[in-house]
């Protein structure tokens, strides 16, 4: 089984254009139109994806980021020790389970084996949200 750890940290755009974990009890608004999209290459998929980190708590572990798949690029079936869902802002989301368009919310439960990304129609944005520290299992 392969395992790929990411640690997300909070992207502030600014002068300084600094990177920190989020503080537990500051309110925060990004611009994420003004952030540019972080290439991942996903030696899984042979391809990149992308994403926008925009939040992560420090104590649990949990995210919210932007991600975007480029069309027909599915992330084959693995699981997470941590649940996440992803909310789908343009696109069609394809998954294990079926195919979800723009203002549909998906759940997947921790350890439930999935494949999810794009369909072969064209790139899908979703907001991207765990409860915990990320990482991949493939089988």
């Amino acid at each position: 089984m392969e395992v790929l750890n990411e640690t997300a940290i909070l992207g502030m755009q600014g002068a300084e254009s600094k990177r920190s974990p989020m503080a537990a009890q500051s309110f925060i608004a990004i611009d994420t139109n003004s952030m540019p999209w972080e290439e991942r290459f996903n030696e899984k998929l042979g391809r990149a994806l992308y994403r926008k980190n925009l939040i992560e708590d420090a104590e649990t572990g949990m995210e919210v980021r932007l991600v975007r798949y480029p069309a027909g690029v599915i992330n084959p079936r693995h699981t997470h020790p941590c649940a996440h869902g992803m909310f789908v802002l343009e696109g069609i989301l394809a998954t294990h389970s079926g195919n979800y368009g723009p203002g549909t919310f998906v759940w997947f439960p921790e350890g439930t084996p999935m494949e999810h990304g794009a369909s072969a129609s064209g790139d899908t944005t979703v907001v991207f949200i765990t409860n915990k520290p990320f990482e991949i299992h493939y089988e």
